[in-house]
């Protein structure tokens, strides 16, 4: 990273005048998560904020990744969920539907009409996820705190308040997109970046109540069995938390930016007076190739069999109830159980919940790693431009090579994201509070969305300062 040609390039007006319109679209993302949707009991939300999310981890992820907008009952809580869903379904689709792989793999124009694709499918998908997400709040708010949020809205204010959800997801699309023009990193990431930044001074709250709260109101406390005065021991305290985040943050810094460099040889051609080829050059495979999307696809299984158990223990037949209450217990994160009737199952719940979300963040690694990853067509491409890796002969034999490539690195990098997923667990059981659960997806999208804007800024700076160089 060149800091010297990103400082000179602040001197070139059209740099600065991009990074004020990134800024002030940013802006306004963060100013309309605090509009409120137009909902018939807003006195109500306050008391639902303070009990429900802490014991709801879809809920909690949802309201971490769209910055807080949840918990303000926003317009645009389902933040870029939405456009992120019908992006993953038409990469899914362009590798299942041959006319969609002939359309994405037409240049520049293909990718036009893939997009364009894309933003079509957001509009249904943003309508259903916004009837789903308001009935999903209604019932946990009703079950958990025997309240109706909407009172007794009419089919027009549920049609408002569907339509207002709608519109806030498609705007934050549009907003994404604009900040994409302007050559400063990708406006659908740094969105959502700048929504988990903007939790960051009520995480640090969270743990500083939590660390006071479990120490007491003693005028000592004992660390390591010292006897310290309290004020030391929670400064203590917080060096080593600031300290133990430090190292994480640099492991994640190492595990997003590790990658295979493969040599790939090209043979020499002769056309005329003119040879051509004889070069090597690299094909990087990254460590972590399908990047967050295993964890927020575990999230999201993990979040159904709670669902379905809800649904259960309403039934007659004792056997479905019981089987309903296992379900949540088991499916509900170790700290949002309590204590009371749930305590002889939530022993269960301890290494159920931790194991099952281990599990599928490998096994969704593997799968969308396979769906974005494609060593045939690789392999392919590098026959036909007479590439070849030392060593290994075109063709068939270099599609198992990588593929064996491939899943070394998925084993190692796949165990590596379960432990950034399991890592807050680990942290809630150190100081005692139930509101990390999405920690560690939150620091991998920071720093690779930090890392990928702060290339583009360094390509955007060497186009503007090479005149001058």
């Amino acid at each position: 990273m060149s800091w010297s040609i990103i400082k000179q390039a602040f001197k070139n007006r059209d740099m600065r005048r991009r990074l004020m319109i990134v800024a002030g679209l940013v802006l306004v993302y963060r100013v309309l998560a605090f509009i409120p949707i137009p909902l018939a009991e807003p006195t109500q939300l306050r008391q639902l904020i303070d009990n429900l999310f802490n014991s709801q981890d879809l809920l909690g992820f949802i309201n971490f990744l769209s910055g807080g907008a949840l918990a303000n009952f926003s317009i645009v809580l389902m933040g870029l969920g939405p456009y992120i869903n019908a992006s993953i379904i038409m990469q899914l689709l362009t590798k299942a539907v041959p006319r969609l792989e002939e359309i994405n793999e037409d240049g520049e124009s293909g990718r036009r009409r893939i997009n364009q694709f894309t933003r079509m499918l957001t509009l249904p998908l943003a309508v259903i996820q916004s009837v789903g997400i308001l009935l999903l709040i209604r019932q946990q708010a009703s079950g958990s705190l025997g309240i109706d949020i909407a009172g007794s809205a009419s089919l027009f204010q549920w049609g408002l308040m569907i339509t207002s959800l709608t519109v806030g997801s498609l705007l934050l699309m549009w907003l994404g997109e604009l900040i994409t023009e302007q050559g400063i990193g990708n406006g659908i990431s740094l969105l959502i970046f700048a929504g988990i930044i903007s939790q960051l001074p009520q995480i640090f709250s969270v743990i500083y109540s939590s660390t006071v709260t479990s120490i007491g109101g003693a005028n000592s406390s004992d660390l390591f069995g010292f006897t310290l005065p309290l004020n030391l021991t929670v400064l203590s305290i917080i060096i080593g938390f600031i300290l133990a985040t430090v190292f994480i943050t640099y492991f994640v810094v190492k595990l997003n930016e590790a990658q295979r460099v493969i040599t790939v040889s090209y043979a020499k051609r002769v056309r005329g007076n003119r040879a051509y080829g004889g070069v090597d050059t690299v094909l990087p495979i990254k460590l972590i190739t399908a990047g967050v999307i295993p964890i927020i696809f575990a999230v999201a299984f993990l979040a159904v069999p709670s669902f379905v158990g809800q649904l259960m223990v309403t039934a007659d037949t004792a056997w479905v109830v019981d089987l309903g209450q296992n379900l949540i217990y088991w499916f509900t994160p170790p700290l949002s159980l309590g204590g009371g009737a749930a305590a002889p199952t939530a022993a269960a719940s301890q290494w159920v919940y931790p194991s099952v979300y281990f599990l599928l963040v490998v096994m969704f690694t593997y799968f969308y790693t396979g769906i974005v990853f494609n060593a045939k067509q690789i392999a392919e491409n590098l026959q036909k431009q007479g590439g070849f890796v030392a060593g290994i002969r075109p063709g068939q034999q270099t599609q198992r090579f990588l593929t064996r490539v491939v899943n070394r690195l998925n084993l190692f990098g796949s165990m590596s994201l379960g432990f950034l997923a399991l890592l807050p667990f680990f942290v809630e059981q150190a100081i005692g509070t139930s509101q990390l659960t999405i920690g560690g997806t939150g620091l991998l999208i920071v720093v690779a969305v930090a890392l990928e804007t702060l290339r583009q800024i360094e390509s955007r700076a060497l186009m503007v300062t090479y005149d001058q160089a």
